[in-house]
């Protein structure tokens, strides 16, 4: 059965020397609209399948969502181009419209440093060889980018190293939305939970640690600087180029230990 998420495509391979013919899969990617009370409230571009995971975690993420009992009813239209999502309440007010850092053009509606988030004061420890089994298992479970390439994975673990939940997608805060929608829509709290991502983490992604209430997060790249600055004000533990038995710790350092 055909993956929504990859398109095949017939391409001219040089190796070896000579040409061929190959058919290779590429990661696809559709504009998503998310209504909001019959408003529209965002566009993405993502990756195509699982579309309401995708904006009921972008909307959580956003800080619109709260709490399940908020919302009225979810649903996907048009085919997967939109998701509408109504609420019990009045339409909360909205800010600018930001653009992120991220590589497909995301959006928010909120400047990460204008933020006053309570800072996270769980006291959990994780081991080093935790975060390297997170990531190992993220790599694993990462079945799009193994078909594919050129796509983000994130995941959601416990500090014992059990990988709970897997989203992929072209964007790497769309990742994260993505498997945040993954939790919500099992009901399942995020708090206490290790973040895991194979992209950059930078302010945004510090902005959606915080709100799920992870209080680490781990990635095998870089992070900037204002998320290192963002991670420190609002308790998150921010640990980067986690690769080959290394990785750096930035903020809070207490968290990650033997």
């Amino acid at each position: 059965m055909p993956d929504p998420a990859l398109q095949s495509f017939g391409a001219h391979e040089y190796r070896g020397g000579r040409w061929q013919t190959v058919q290779v899969a590429a990661p696809a990617e559709r504009a998503l609209t998310i209504y909001l009370n019959a408003t529209e409230w965002a566009v993405l571009l993502a990756s195509p399948h699982d579309p309401l995971s995708l904006a009921l975690g972008f909307l959580a993420n956003e800080g619109v969502l709260t709490h399940p009992d908020q919302v009225a009813l979810a649903q996907v239209c048009g085919g997967g181009a939109c998701v509408e999502v109504w609420l019990h309440g009045p339409t909360p007010s909205r800010g600018p419209t930001v653009r992120t850092t991220g590589c497909t053009g995301g959006v928010t509606r909120t400047l990460p440093a204008a933020l006053d988030l309570p800072p996270i004061t769980d006291p959990v420890r994780v081991a080093p060889a935790v975060l390297f089994g997170l990531l190992r298992a993220l790599q694993d479970r990462a079945l799009l980018y193994a078909r594919a390439g050129g796509l983000h994975a994130a995941g959601l673990g416990t500090p014992t190293g059990a990988l709970r939940w897997v989203a992929e997608d072209v964007g790497r805060h769309n990742a994260v939305d993505r498997v945040r929608g993954l939790a919500w829509r099992a009901q399942a709290s995020t708090a206490g939970l290790v973040l895991v991502t194979t992209g950059r983490i930078s302010a945004e992604m510090v902005v959606k640690a915080a709100r799920m209430g992870c209080p680490v997060v781990v990635s095998r790249t870089a992070a900037t600087a204002q998320a290192v600055t963002l991670a420190r004000r609002w308790g998150v533990t921010l640990v980067a180029y986690a690769r080959a038995r290394r990785l750096r710790v930035y903020t809070h350092p207490q968290r990650v230990q033997e």
